[in-house]
């Protein structure tokens, strides 16, 4: 019969969602690049709310097209071969992830390797060509206060391990399907059965991540360095600090498997979306690791701790 379908491949329908989502980022580049150059100081131009339509704009195609990817899921069109490559697209966009993460490595071990030689203090750097005198050139730089490595960046990795073991316990739930039971206690209060790991792990790992953010932003506050005018403090917020905004983006993917989960989406054969973030949080777990001994423990070797 023509037009029948013999395969098991998915064949996309005519979508407005990539043109639309093209065009929202076109409009909050434009309006970010117009808010950076003057217009949100003394030339009011607008920038600010143009970036923030566009924003809008990308903000609403994420939901409508990942809506249609769930219906599309519900449908039955993610036969087994669609889902093995959305496998192999989820790999390939952690890998990309990791590489941009190398970059930031790579500028933290340069700096640490071949120091420029300088001094900080009273919140300015002197370096030798400009303050006359040798300085000899040692990593941290000469005066520089750093963060203990273990007080909360160690509380912070126990946290991230933790949450990795709770993420896991959601995921073999969910593929052996243990869910439901009764709702009593604290956790029925919330909707979930006394036997339900999938939701019990979902809610604990959100809670960790969110916790792990939290801890983060104080220790940012109150950093004994700044982020501008010296290397180190511009490698150790550029890494930390990307690293954070992933740590929020993938707490933010599991939030949406929480709802997805309550709402009864996953099943033990399909559940692609929470897989996905499964991965994506054991990426993030990992990066912490290396970000944890490089940055925080070996890059701060020998300089004075903050409140030591």
């Amino acid at each position: 019969m023509a037009g029948a379908k013999n395969h098991d491949y998915h064949i996309l329908p005519p979508s407005v969602w990539p043109l639309v989502g093209s065009f929202s980022a076109l409009i909050m580049a434009v309006g970010g690049i117009m808010w950076m150059h003057g217009g949100h100081i003394d030339k009011p131009n607008g920038g600010g709310w143009i970036f923030f339509i566009g924003l809008a704009g990308l903000l609403f195609t994420f939901y409508s097209w990942w809506a249609q990817v769930i219906q599309e899921a519900r449908a039955g069109d993610h036969t087994p071969v669609v889902q093995l490559h959305f496998r192999y697209g989820m790999i390939l966009f952690i890998a990309s992830e990791v590489m941009f993460f190398v970059g930031w490595f790579w500028a933290f071990f340069d700096f640490s390797l071949f120091p420029t030689a300088m001094t900080y203090a009273d919140g300015s750097v002197t370096r030798a060509v400009e303050g006359g005198a040798a300085i000899v050139a040692q990593w941290p730089p000469k005066g520089l206060t750093v963060i203990n490595p273990f007080e909360l960046p160690l509380l912070n990795t126990l946290i991230l391990l933790t949450s990795g073991t709770t993420v896991t316990w959601a995921h073999h739930a969910l593929i052996h399907n243990q869910r439901g039971g009764e709702k009593t206690g604290a956790w029925g209060l919330i909707g979930v059965g006394n036997r339900d790991g999938v939701l019990k792990g979902l809610w604990l790992t959100v809670i960790l991540g969110a916790l792990f953010s939290a801890i983060q932003a104080y220790e940012y506050i109150h950093a004994p360095f700044p982020f501008k005018g010296i290397n180190y403090g511009a490698a150790f917020f550029m890494a930390t600090g990307f690293h954070g905004f992933h740590v929020l983006i993938g707490t933010i993917f599991l939030i949406v498997c929480l709802v997805r989960a309550y709402r009864g989406d996953f099943t033990p054969k399909q559940h692609f979306g929470f897989e996905a973030a499964a991965w994506y949080w054991h990426f993030v777990d990992v990066v912490w690791l290396f970000l944890f001994v490089t940055v925080y423990v070996w890059g701060g070797w020998g300089a004075p701790v903050h409140g030591g």
